[in-house]
C-alpha cells in the first residue's frame, strides 16, 4: 500500500494524517510517524499496514477517551462502553482506558466519592446512593469506602425535617408524606423513625 501523502493535522495539535492509495486516512500522532519512519511515496507491505492501522486505532481512541473524560467524570465501565459506541474495539477501549488510569486522568474511586458527595447534597440516603453508584458503573468493592463520605447518622434526616417543617408541629398526613418522602430518598426506617422523635423532643423542650 503506497503512502500518497503525510500531513499535520490542522485541528488537533500533534496530530498528524496519513493518506493511503486506497484512499483511506490514518489519524496518527507525531511520536508514532517518527516510530513508523513515514513519508510520502513509501510502500508498506501487509504488516507494516496492519500494525500502522493498529497503532491508528489506539490513537484515535486515546484521543476521544481524553475528550469525552474531560467534558465530565465518569467510570471506567461507562468510559469503555462509549468508546464502543463510537467505534473502537473491547481492545482499543481496554487500552485507551488503561492509558487514561496510568495518567491519572481515570479513577473510579475518586469519582465514586465524587458521586457520594454530590449526591448526599442533593438529598439523598444510603439506599439511593447505592442505586447511583450501580447506575453509574462504579465497582461494588468501592462502595463503601465512598460511603464513608455521607455524614454521619440523622444528620440529613434531621436538616429536612427542619426544612419542611420550619418550627410546625405537623399533623398525621404531614408527617406520613414526608416519611415516605425520605423512604424514597435512600434513608433507612430506623433513621426516619429516630429523627422523628428527635424532633419530637425538641419540639416540646421549645
Amino acid at each position: 500500500m503506497r503512502v500518497e501523502r503525510v500531513e499535520a493535522s490542522k485541528h488537533k495539535k500533534g496530530r498528524v494524517l496519513v493518506f493511503l492509495g486506497d484512499g483511506a486516512c490514518l489519524k496518527i500522532t507525531e511520536q508514532e510517524l517518527l516510530d513508523f519512519g513515514l513519508r510520502s511515496g513509501d510502500e508498506l507491505d501487509e504488516e507494516a499496514l496492519k500494525r500502522l492501522k493498529e497503532a491508528a486505532g489506539v490513537s484515535n481512541t486515546r484521543a476521544a477517551a481524553a475528550d469525552l473524560i474531560g467534558k465530565r467524570a465518569m467510570s471506567r465501565r461507562d468510559l469503555e462502553r462509549k468508546l464502543q459506541e463510537k467505534g473502537a474495539s473491547e481492545t482499543e477501549a481496554r487500552y485507551a482506558a488503561e492509558w487514561l488510569e496510568a495518567i491519572g486522568a481515570l479513577n473510579d474511586a475518586e469519582y465514586a466519592a465524587a458521586l457520594v458527595r454530590h449526591y448526599s447534597r442533593l438529598g439523598y440516603g444510603p439506599a439511593r446512593v447505592r442505586e447511583k453508584l450501580y447506575e453509574k458503573g462504579v465497582p461494588r468493592e468501592l462502595w463503601e469506602d465512598a460511603l464513608e463520605e455521607l455524614p454521619e447518622d440523622g444528620g440529613q434526616v434531621d436538616a429536612f425535617l427542619r426544612s419542611k417543617l420550619r418550627g410546625r408541629t405537623p399533623d398525621e398526613k404531614e408527617k406520613r408524606r414526608l416519611t415516605n418522602a425520605l423512604l424514597r430518598r435512600g434513608f433507612p426506617w430506623g433513621e426516619v423513625k429516630a429523627a422523628w422523635r428527635r424532633l419530637g423532643e425538641e419540639m416540646q423542650e421549645d
